[in-house]
């Protein structure tokens, strides 16, 4: 992918001023929201990679849209467009975030479930998730009804389906198999 690795050195630089600074926390926060309001806006997400787009425009409107976001954020945003790099900020904030995660110890798990989770059965995930990685990790929920029950859990590269629908594929692959074998 086109500049991940320049991603990489601004995610890297900008956990290091804001370690420095004391507000790695606050600056997760916002490299979070970013990341989020990219991923939900393909006008925003174009904007930043046009090169039509004045490079004015482009920080006055994300001074705009981030108008809560910390100073080092803000800053972050002047380097970037300084060095016409803004194009890459969602790469910029998703390294950033895997950074502070790795450095906390922490990481995300997601669980695909065909219903919202319950506290009950999060406080078990994030338990089977300690005991398969050593670490701790945030629970993000994503449903998806075409599982129709159980759920799917990704950790980092490790994935674990115990869905109905993977249970109900296995089981068609077994008696198409078996039906095949038994006309023979």
């Amino acid at each position: 992918m086109k500049g991940t690795r320049a991603a990489q050195r601004y995610a890297k630089a900008i956990l290091d001023l804001a370690k420095e600074k004391n507000s790695a926390d606050t600056v997760f926060t916002d490299m979070q929201q970013i990341s989020q309001t990219i991923a939900k806006s393909a006008d925003l997400a174009d904007m930043l990679k046009s090169p039509v787009v004045n490079s004015s425009v482009k920080k006055a409107s994300l001074k705009e849209i981030f108008k809560n976001a910390g100073e080092i954020t803000q800053g972050s945003f002047d380097v970037l467009i300084e060095n016409g790099r803004i194009n890459i900020l969602d790469l910029v904030a998703k390294n950033y975030i895997v950074r502070y995660n790795t450095l906390n110890k922490s990481q995300e798990a997601i669980v695909t479930s065909a219903v919202p989770l319950t506290a009950e059965l999060e406080e078990k995930i994030l338990a089977k998730v300690k005991e398969l990685t050593g670490t701790g990790a945030k629970i993000k929920n994503v449903i998806n009804k075409d599982i129709i029950g159980g759920f799917i859990l990704r950790v980092g590269d490790l994935q674990y389906d115990a869905s109905v629908s993977r249970n109900l594929s296995r089981l068609k692959r077994e008696l198409t198999n078996n039906s095949y074998i038994s006309s023979i």
